[in-house]
């Protein structure tokens, strides 16, 4: 394959540059933008502090989307995510660091408790400050 013009190899499927449009008017800029900054993407808090315990209807072994793998049964009714019931908890589907670069690995398929949390509340800014972190300002998110 031959270089471009500008010496670099062309990379398929990538548009040419009469071809893309300017940042300041492209709408998923602003997006991607809110996404990578976002202070869940590198907290974690509230999946390292709670216990999350939630219907068994909701795991995919009851028709629903919360992986198998990741929960225990509690009870006939209730199931608790992996690792949410220990002395200093730690969500099974945590991936990353508390407090550097932390997601939900399974963000889709989350069961209610974590669906319902809502960044800034005050429950969030406790376990934030917990962690050596500083406490959100809910008029931003």
């Amino acid at each position: 394959m031959p270089k471009g013009r500008h010496g670099f190899w062309p990379v398929p499927g990538a548009p040419h540059a009469c071809a893309r449009q300017s940042r300041s008017h492209d709408p998923h800029l602003h997006l991607l933008a809110h996404a990578m900054t976002h202070p869940c993407l590198s907290c974690g808090a509230c999946c390292a502090s709670f216990r999350v315990d939630f219907s068994v209807h909701e795991s995919q072994e009851h028709g629903g989307r919360v992986p198998a793998g990741l929960i225990e049964e509690v009870t006939d009714h209730t199931c608790r995510m992996r690792g949410t019931d220990w002395s200093r908890p730690r969500c099974a589907a945590l991936v990353g660091k508390v407090g550097e670069k932390a997601h939900c690995g399974i963000y889709e398929w989350r069961p209610s408790p974590c669906r319902e949390f809502a960044a800034g509340s005050d429950a969030c800014n406790r376990v934030r400050v917990r962690h050596g972190m500083q406490a959100l300002d809910s008029g931003l998110l």
